[in-house]
């Protein structure tokens, strides 16, 4: 079974246009997830003449793959955030996400996409995470949110040790979402270029970007791509990626009536979504770092097995995957590329909340650029002292990334030569001879060669047998059996290596 999103495969967007790049804009926003898209609508509507460009299609990133859950319980998020964060900006935190969650409620109801008002839960099953809940239960409060309550027992088919619950959140479709933000955009003036990957931004009122499809230039660009394509600000050394995955199962009634997610580990993610009708059954979890030493379909299988244990008459329809970004100091980076530099702006680290957290950077964005003024923002600045709060996680995740770009150069020393060619549906990297290592790879029986050393720092990539695409293990850089980039932070294809 292919890796296709439920969301995408309902939602197939018509093939572009051969896409075409030019012109001066106001604003150039690169990404077409929920934080570019939510930001060309509003500034659009603004009446500023806005370009979007995007790498593939509309939703083929973090957003299309999410389980949109637009919640303000959002497992142990709030207090990861106590805990490195004064109860002020806490608070700034819950007001952004509840600004959020009206407005995408407000967007929804206006524009006919689908939503669903659900209870959220998240549960533990074991005494860590009951004292793990517990403290998620007095942060929330301390942010302010008292509608979160204890509750001993969920609606579930397996026993859990308590739970706290919010009622009254919201889910949706996140792909009818973006064509709704990208038809609400067009309208107003703005522009989508689909299949149009940004390579290089330089320059300084205007900023230009180029990219594969040409070249264009706006007063203001906003990179919106979740980890920010370019190095300058060392957003990359800020956040570790986390990929986890998803199922869709058709079940013969409803299988749960709200969203719920498990304290602990291994994780599991639990909603319905309407379909034709009737109802899916959505499970995810067993996340991991991309490009782990660990086997990616085995992940998936563990997941198709837990849920048919508890939901046996379960019918899978789908299999996919998605990857995030986590800050080391809990909260999103939105703002300047580097200080003093309002001419280009970032977004991303949304900790597995993009619904929300995505609209309110948007939110955030458009405020800036049109000169309003959002008391919460203040919390989002990536440049600030909140920073150092994340410092001690930061080394650690940089130091983990250091080891893994020296063991991932040895690895391959230990497997000299071209040695037996990769059975279909593997991957391997060697030495072939002094110099790079060679990723070799075999999918629908055509076996492809390319350099194994990623394109945005150096480190060395591993397979993935779940999704056949070659990972990178530092900061998640993604890449296709030729070389094509799947993920950033690369905009650069591995190279390709003629086969023996």
């Amino acid at each position: 079974m292919a890796l296709t999103s439920v969301w995408r495969d309902r939602n197939p967007r018509p093939d572009p246009a051969e896409p075409a790049v030019s012109g001066q804009w106001d604003v150039i926003v690169v990404g077409a997830g929920i934080t570019g898209l939510t930001t060309a609508a509003l500034l659009s509507r603004a009446g500023r003449s806005v370009l979007v460009v995007e790498a593939r299609r509309v939703g083929s990133g973090t957003t299309g793959g999410s389980t949109a859950k637009v919640s303000l319980l959002q497992g142990t998020q709030y207090s990861r955030i106590s805990h490195r964060h004064p109860a002020s900006v806490l608070r700034q935190y819950a007001d952004a996400n509840t600004e959020a969650m009206e407005w995408v409620t407000q967007f929804c109801d206006h524009h006919r996409v689908g939503l669903q008002r659900r209870p959220a839960y998240v549960y533990a099953t074991s005494a860590s995470g009951v004292r793990s809940i517990r403290s998620e239960l007095d942060a929330l409060h301390r942010a302010g949110l008292e509608s979160a309550t204890w509750v001993d027992e969920a609606p579930l088919p397996y026993p859990i040790s308590g739970a706290v619950l919010m009622p009254d959140q919201r889910q949706v479709d996140p792909m009818e979402l973006l064509d709704a933000l990208a038809a609400d955009a067009t309208t107003h003036g703005a522009a989508i270029v689909e299949g149009a990957r940004a390579r290089r931004i330089h320059g300084h009122r205007p900023v230009h970007v180029e990219t594969e499809a040409g070249h264009a230039s706006a007063a203001t660009v906003v990179v919106a791509t979740n980890m920010p394509i370019l190095d300058r600000g060392g957003f990359f050394a800020r956040a570790k990626p986390a990929r986890s995955y998803g199922l869709a199962f058709r079940t013969p009634t409803q299988a749960v009536d709200g969203m719920y997610l498990s304290a602990d580990s291994p994780s599991r993610s639990l909603r319905d979504a309407p379909d034709d009708g009737g109802s899916l059954l959505l499970i995810g979890g067993n996340g991991h770092k991309p490009g782990a030493s660990v086997s990616e379909q085995d992940r998936i299988d563990d997941l198709r097995s837990w849920t048919l244990r508890h939901f046996p008459a379960a019918q899978e329809t789908h299999a996919w995957s998605a990857q995030d970004y986590v800050p080391h100091h809990g909260i999103p980076y939105v703002g300047p590329i580097l200080p003093g530099t309002d001419d280009l702006l970032v977004a991303g680290g949304y900790s597995k909340w993009g619904m929300t957290n995505g609209v309110a950077a948007a939110l955030a964005l458009a405020g800036r650029i049109l000169g309003g003024h959002q008391e919460w923002a203040a919390a989002f600045e990536p440049w600030s002292s909140r920073e150092l709060s994340g410092l001690p996680d930061g080394i650690r995740v940089n130091a983990e990334v250091g080891i893994e770009m020296t063991t991932g150069w040895i690895r391959p020393l230990l497997r000299p030569g071209a040695g037996a060619p990769p059975a279909e549906g593997e991957g391997t990297v060697r030495l072939d001879h002094v110099g790079l290592p060679t990723a070799t790879s075999r999918v629908a029986g055509v076996e492809r060669r390319v350099s194994a050393a990623c394109t945005h720092l150096g480190g060395v990539v591993r397979w993935n047998d779940a999704e056949k695409s070659w990972d990178c293990p530092l900061h998640g850089s993604r890449f296709g059996p030729e070389g094509d980039v799947l993920e950033g932070p690369a905009t650069c294809g591995l190279r390709r290596l003629p086969t023996t």
